[in-house]
């Protein structure tokens, strides 16, 4: 039924992930209301509001939309919700944690995973992003990738990192090809990292809420603007067609609030 849909999001060139949510969205639709309607698409919202998390619930509304769109009904689509935005960063790796988690797997000798956290922290990379990284990637210095509308994204690999992850890959006899691999050479999944990131938190005893893919890439975007306060620039960095996105990273976390207000109230 969605074949010609899917289809268009193909061509326009839209990540494999985003085109599954959507698809999804459309058959959970179908499957419990059959017909569309305006009277089938409230009720379905419904069902998401009672269900879902208001990021999930409009990701689910895209979905629909865009389908709406596809068929010519327009007129039919749905408003999303409106997300209460906090005035702190929620769930974000320590440094201290980082370092820590970096010498548990160098003591264990466990460098494939040690080089997955060290990319993700490092470059400020997606999952969805490290997974395409390869050798030849590493020697250059850089890896690029075509994002939503076309546009080439850049991630820059830094001297210090490359040097580090080619002596890794020498050591492994690894000349070419996909980086992050399981043991029968097969590129691992972005669910795969996300489940082994929190079994070795887990292992090493640091808090598993803190341990999962895109906590390195907020960890990166944090000590970028500490370091080099350039908000457009990491806005650029990490991928964001609006600098307004990047403006979370200007806020501190609920426990660097907590640190601050604990210091400074003595009243």
């Amino acid at each position: 039924m969605f074949f010609n849909f899917k289809e268009n999001l193909t061509r326009e060139n839209l990540s494999q992930n985003t085109i599954d949510n959507y698809i999804f969205s459309c058959k959970q639709f179908i499957e419990k209301y059959k017909t569309i309607n305006k009277k089938n698409l409230l009720a379905y919202k419904g069902f998401l509001l009672e269900n879902y998390k208001p990021k999930t619930i409009n990701l689910r509304i895209l979905g629909i939309n865009r389908y709406l769109d596809f068929i010519g009904k327009s007129d039919l689509r749905l408003k999303d919700v409106k997300i209460q935005q906090k005035t702190f960063l929620e769930n974000v790796i320590s440094n201290a944690d980082y370092e820590y988690f970096k010498q548990c797997l160098q003591n264990d000798k466990n460098y494939m995973w040690y080089f997955v956290i060290r990319c993700l922290a490092a470059t400020g990379a997606r999952v969805s992003e490290l997974i395409q990284f390869k050798v030849e990637h590493i020697k250059v210095g850089y890896i690029d990738l075509y994002s939503k509308g076309g546009k080439i994204r850049r991630i820059y690999i830094a001297d210090k990192l490359k040097e580090d992850c080619i002596n890794w890959l020498n050591s492994i006899n690894k000349q070419s090809g996909f980086i992050f691999c399981n043991k029968n050479n097969i590129r691992i999944t972005t669910r795969g990292i996300a489940h082994q990131l929190k079994a070795l938190a887990k292992r090493y005893g640091i808090n598993e809420s803190v341990v999962y893919p895109h906590s390195f890439r907020h960890l990166f975007a944090k000590n970028f603007l500490e370091k080099y306060n350039d908000i457009a620039l990491l806005a650029d960095l990490l991928g964001h067609d609006s600098i307004e996105t990047t403006r979370i990273y200007l806020r501190k976390t609920s426990e660097e609030q907590q640190n601050i207000v604990n210091s400074i109230v003595k009243w």
